[in-house]
């Protein structure tokens, strides 16, 4: 059902502080930083050597958001990890099944066409998870 890391999201407070490090000091391209008025977020897209999965960097735009109450109450750090699925409304159901408290009962659309959702953390042992399901 999954097929591979497609993301880990970190949530920053500066977006250029944080490009410093996993850009130039870890030598991480920037594919590109794109505003995201959905989600009142800027993100910066970082993929991983060999094509495994990227790093966004994600800045809230508003204090008035989950991301942005997020890192006033955690700081910095790790968000979500993000798994991409083939079929993302068979495996909302299956992990619904098991157990996982499935955030939306239908998928949000990405601005690349993307379909996403994503997992409680209090039943995925602390860790929010995001399923993701690419435009065929």
């Amino acid at each position: 059902m999954l097929k591979k890391v497609d993301h880990i999201a970190i949530v920053v407070q500066d977006l250029d502080a944080a490009l410093s490090v996993y850009r130039d000091a870890l030598g991480l391209p920037l594919e590109r930083v794109e505003d995201v008025p959905a989600e009142k977020v800027k993100v910066a897209f970082l993929p991983m050597p060999e094509g495994d999965g990227e790093i966004e960097l994600v800045q809230p735009t508003t204090d008035d958001t989950g991301i942005a109450r997020y890192l006033v109450k955690r700081g910095e750090g790790m968000h979500h990890i993000c798994f991409e699925v083939d079929d993302i409304r068979a495996a909302m159901t299956k992990m619904a099944a098991s157990g996982l408290q499935i955030l939306e009962e239908e998928p949000r659309l990405g601005s690349q066409g993307q379909k996403y959702v994503f997992i409680h953390p209090k039943t995925a042992h602390g860790v929010l998870i995001e399923l993701y399901e690419r435009p065929k």
